[in-house]
C-alpha cells in the first residue's frame, strides 16, 4: 500500500460507495482478462528491500525522515517504523548479467545511503527482525510520520476493537499485548516481483505457494524478538498477529486473517482479486473519480485504483499485482515470504533460487500443485518458519524429507533449468545457486548464524541476553558490509 492517505475518518457512505466501486473494478478486470493486451513479452523482475536503521550502540535509530532527506534518492522511501526505510531496485530483465547488474546497483545504493545515514549517527542493517528491538521501541509514537500509517493503524485497531495479542511459542516463548500495529514494523522483508502473462499467472502463483516453505527454510533470518529466541523465521508469526483485525470470536468462526496464506490452488488471477472482495471488508475506503467502465469503452487503460488499494490491504504471502507501466497494463506475482539480509549477495542468491525454481515448476509437464495438497503447502510453510534448515517438509514422490536434502537432490537442478529459461548467464546461475547449495550443506543461514553468535557471547563471554544481542548486531553489521555469504561468516 504505497499511496499517500490523508483522510482520517470514514463515513458509512464512504464504505458503501467504495464497496460498489471495488466490485465495478472487479467486473472491468474480468473483461480485461478476456481480451485486453497485457504487457508480457519479456518478463521484468523487481526487488524491494526493507531496511533497519541502528545507532552506534546497535539500538534502533528513529530517524528515517531526516536520513531520507539526506539520501535524496527516489529509490528510497519510508516504511512503517521510524527506524525503517525501503529500497526499491530498478526493475530489469535477469537474462545475461541481470543479477550482476542488480548486485552492483544495490551495493552502490546501500553504500550511498549508509554514508548519508552516518551523518545522523546511524547505519543500515539488513535483517528480518532487528534483534535489539524492545516493546518500548514498537509503540505508536514511533510510527513514521506519513499520515497513511496512522490511518492504517487506526483502521486495523478499530476493526479489532481490542488490544492485539502476540503469542509466539518457539525455542522460547513470547506473550504480550499491543495497542497499535507498531510491532509490524519489526518485520523487514525482501520482496520479489515477477511479471507474468494472464494465461500463465495461475501456474506461477501456484508454484510460488508450493515452494514458500522451502524459501523460508533456506532464507530464514529472524530468530529473535523482544530478546527471546522464537522461530527461525519469527517474522511469519509476528506479521500475521500484529495486523490481525479479528477478535477471538471471529477467529473461531473461521474468518480469514488479513495476513493470509490462502486456502486453495487457483485457475486465474481473477480468483485472488475476487476472494479479496468477497472475504475482506475495506480498511481504507477511498474512491477516485475514474469510471473504469467508461475508460475501458473509450479504449483506455483503467487504473482500477480501488481494487488495487483493497488488494494492498490484504497481505498475502504471494500477492497478485495489477499495474500500469508506460501506458500498458501488466500482471505480477509479488513474492513476500523472505526476510531482508544478511548480505546483498545472499539476497540475490534467494532471488535466483526463487525465480529459477518458480519458472521450472510453473512450466513443468506435471504441475507440482496437482501432486501436493494446498494444506500440505501451508503446513510446509509454517514448519519451515519454525525450524528453518532443520525443517522436514512433505513433498510429492518422496514423502517427508529434510528440506536440505530436498533442495540438494531435487530443487536446485529445477532452479538451474528455470534460470536457463530466463537466459541467465551460466556463471551468474552457478555462483548464486552455489550459495543456496552451501547453506544446505553447511546447515547455516542467517538465523543459524545469529543464534550461534548469541549463544557464543552468552556462554564464552559471560554476557547476558541483551548484551549478547547488541554484540551480535554490531558484528552482523560489520560482516554484512563484506558481502560475503552468511554461511561463510565466523561466529567468534
Amino acid at each position: 500500500m504505497g499511496r499517500d492517505v490523508s483522510q482520517g475518518a470514514f463515513t458509512r457512505e464512504d464504505r458503501v460507495r467504495y464497496r460498489q466501486k471495488v466490485r465495478r473494478c472487479l467486473d472491468v478486470f474480468a473483461l480485461m482478462l478476456d481480451d485486453f493486451g497485457f504487457d508480457a513479452d519479456r518478463p521484468m523482475t523487481g526487488l524491494e528491500i526493507e531496511l533497519n536503521l541502528v545507532d552506534s550502540a546497535a539500538e534502533p535509530a528513529m530517524r528515517n525522515e531526516e536520513i531520507l532527506a539526506e539520501i535524496a534518492d527516489p529509490l528510497f522511501q519510508t516504511e512503517l517504523g521510524q527506524f525503517n526505510l525501503e529500497l526499491n531496485a530498478e526493475p530489469r530483465l535477469i537474462e545475461g548479467a541481470g543479477f550482476a547488474d542488480y548486485e552492483h546497483d544495490l551495493r552502490s545504493a546501500l553504500s550511498r545511503a549508509d554514508e548519508r545515514a552516518a551523518r545522523s549517527d546511524a547505519k543500515i542493517v539488513l535483517v528480518g527482525i532487528l534483534p535489539t528491538l524492545t516493546e518500548g521501541h514498537l509503540v505508536e509514537d514511533n510510527l513514521s510520520t506519513n499520515e497513511r500509517y496512522r490511518v492504517l493503524n487506526d483502521q486495523i485497531v478499530g476493526a479489532r476493537g481490542e488490544a492485539i495479542e502476540l503469542d509466539i511459542r518457539g525455542v522460547e516463548q513470547l506473550r504480550t499485548h499491543t495497542d497499535s500495529i507498531a510491532p509490524e514494523a519489526a518485520c523487514t522483508s525482501l520482496q520479489f516481483h515477477l511479471q507474468v502473462a494472464p494465461d500463465s499467472f495461475a501456474d506461477y502463483w501456484n508454484a510460488s505457494q508450493a515452494i514458500a516453505g522451502v524459501q523460508v527454510a533456506v532464507g530464514a533470518n529472524s530468530p529473535f524478538l523482544y530478546g527471546r529466541q522464537l522461530w527461525a523465521e519469527t517474522r511469519i508469526a509476528l506479521f500475521k498477529q500484529a495486523t490481525d483485525t479479528r477478535p477471538e470470536e471471529l477467529k473461531a468462526q473461521g474468518v480469514r486473517p488479513r495476513v493470509w496464506f490462502g486456502e486453495r490452488w487457483i485457475t486465474s488471477i481473477f480468483d485472488l482479486f475476487e476472494e479479496n472482495v468477497r472475504y475482506f471488508p475495506p480498511l481504507l475506503p477511498i474512491c477516485e473519480d475514474e469510471d473504469p467502465v467508461e475508460v475501458l469503452h473509450a479504449g483506455g487503460v483503467p487504473q482500477l485504483s480501488e481494487l488495487r488499494l483493497h488488494n494492498g490491504t490484504v497481505y498475502r504471502w504471494n500477492r497478485p499485482v495489477y499495474d500500469i507501466m508506460n501506458g500498458r497494463p501488466h500482471l505480477r506475482v509479488e513474492n513476500r515470504v523472505l526476510p531482508a539480509g544478511p548480505t546483498v549477495v545472499d539476497m540475490l542468491a534467494n532471488a535466483a533460487f526463487y525465480f529459477g525454481l518458480v519458472r521450472g515448476l510453473a512450466e513443468a509437464d506435471r504441475p507440482i500443485w496437482s501432486q501436493l495438497t494446498f494444506s500440505s503447502a501451508e503446513e510446509n510453510f509454517h514448519s519451515a518458519a519454525r525450524r528453518g534448515l532443520d525443517a522436514v517438509l512433505h513433498w510429492p514422490g518422496v514423502g517427508d524429507v529434510p528440506v536440505t536434502k530436498l533442495v540438494l537432490d531435487q530443487l536446485l537442478p529445477v532452479a538451474a533449468t528455470g534460470l536457463d529459461g530466463f537466459g541467465v548467464a551460466p556463471a551468474q546461475r552457478d555462483r548464486l545457486l552455489g550459495i543456496i547449495e552451501q547453506r544446505c550443506r553447511t546447515g547455516r543461514n542467517g538465523s543459524v548464524w545469529q543464534t550461534e553468535a548469541v549463544w557464543a557471547a552468552e556462554h564464552h563471554h559471560g554476557m547476558d541476553r541483551p548484551a549478547a544481542l547488541h554484540h551480535m548486531v554490531k558484528r552482523y553489521a560489520e560482516l554484512q558490509r563484506t558481502n560475503e555469504p552468511v554461511h561463510t561468516w565466523p561466529v567468534h
